[in-house]
């Protein structure tokens, strides 16, 4: 699939799920390309039909821009009781609903409104929707003060680490942090490993969104937009 197919397929799976966004809900809009056109979407509505939302959220500064740049609001998270719905992208969906995400590097602030959201909702291509979490390196945000003894207790365990970079440097995070990509294909135990990074000093976050995701909006190649709910 080239890359214009596949813009395509998220832009109808971004159109599809925005019809669940309505005017008064406190909304979290989530991060990638997936969601740009999203964003792009509730733009449009609230220049033709007059879509009023109550408190937006992002995860990002890219998409808080793009959501001022249409005439919201953007509050900060603190300013929010509980968001309505979040509506994001994934890099990994799995049948059972389990995802990895992280892959812009988001993960740590789009995990923190996932879990202050009533209800989430994932846009992905087909692409993106596999029966096990694999095909896709795991990001874990750590601390640079004990980055290189995360890194090399993750080389001992076997979990095949990888700074994430960008150009020559490494990636840094919106919170000054690093990345350190797992790749472990498959995971064969989501659930124990999320357990382990959980509890390793000096991780940040992970992106493991384990039993988050209520409903996904898939673009198939054929056209259609799976609207697959847990």
């Amino acid at each position: 699939m080239d890359k214009e197919e596949q813009d395509k397929l998220k832009k109808q799976a971004a159109v599809k799920a925005a019809e669940l966004v309505k005017s008064g809900m406190k909304l979290g809009v989530g991060t990638g390309s997936t969601v740009a056109f999203l964003i792009d979407e509730l733009g449009r509505r609230k220049k033709e039909e007059g879509l009023d939302l109550d408190a937006v959220v992002t995860t990002s500064s890219r998409s808080k821009k793009q959501m001022e740049s249409y005439g919201f609001h953007v509050d900060d998270l603190n300013a929010v009781d509980q968001l309505d719905l979040t509506i994001d992208g994934a890099d990994r969906l799995a049948a059972n609903f389990d995802g990895i995400k992280g892959g812009g590097g988001a993960l740590t602030m789009e995990k923190n409104v996932a879990i202050n959201s009533r209800k989430i909702i994932w846009i992905v291509d087909e692409s993106k929707v596999v029966d096990r979490l694999s095909g896709f390196a795991l990001p874990v945000e750590v601390l640079p003060v004990s980055c290189e003894q995360n890194f090399k207790l993750f080389q001992s365990e076997g979990l095949n680490p990888q700074w994430r970079m960008s150009g020559n440097e490494r990636f840094v995070t919106h919170y000054g942090n690093f990345i350190i990509d797992l790749n472990i294909d498959p995971i064969p135990v989501p659930n124990g490993l999320a357990d382990y990074l959980d509890h390793t000093v000096g991780v940040v976050e992970h992106g493991l969104f384990l039993g988050m995701c209520d409903e996904a909006f898939i673009a198939h190649s054929n056209g259609k937009i799976e609207d697959r709910k847990k």
